[in-house]
């Protein structure tokens, strides 16, 4: 079934000092495997900011304040035929530092804090665009 609409998403950048958090996506989910920013789809009437905390909370249960969106992404992709398997618009939002025990939780296999400098030198399997968004969030 073709894609008629693009979906919007919500990613939530947490840095603290010089790690940034990160989620390692759990095999049932796209992207398995792979490091990104904790973020899922915005439910109907919730705006942007609230989905990144509520994101933010359901995979790694740590609260944190939205404080500015950063960034949006369009993430598609098509099978091999050229049919449209979906479009995501993705909006970055950077959040305060965050309080609570971080866990992995909901979607994510992994939660952890990596070294801002380990992430940009690719020492990570990421998801892709990560490394630009994180670049986004240290220009603030």
């Amino acid at each position: 079934m073709a894609v008629s609409y693009p979906r919007i998403g919500a990613l939530a950048v947490v840095l603290d000092g010089d790690s940034v958090l990160l989620v390692r996506r759990a095999a049932h989910k796209p992207d398995a495997g792979l490091w990104g920013f904790p973020g899922g789809h915005v439910e109907p009437g919730e705006t942007v900011h609230a989905a990144a905390a509520r994101e933010l909370l359901e995979e790694t249960c740590l609260c944190a304040t939205p404080v500015e969106t950063l960034t949006h992404l369009d993430l598609i992709r098509h099978d091999a035929e050229g049919t449209l398997l979906f479009h995501y618009l993705l909006v970055a939002v950077r959040c305060a530092t965050p309080v609570g025990t971080l866990a992995a939780c909901d979607d994510a296999a992994e939660a952890a804090w990596h070294p801002v400098d380990h992430v940009l030198r690719g020492a990570l399997p990421l998801s892709r665009d990560v490394d630009t968004v994180l670049r986004r969030a240290l220009e603030r």
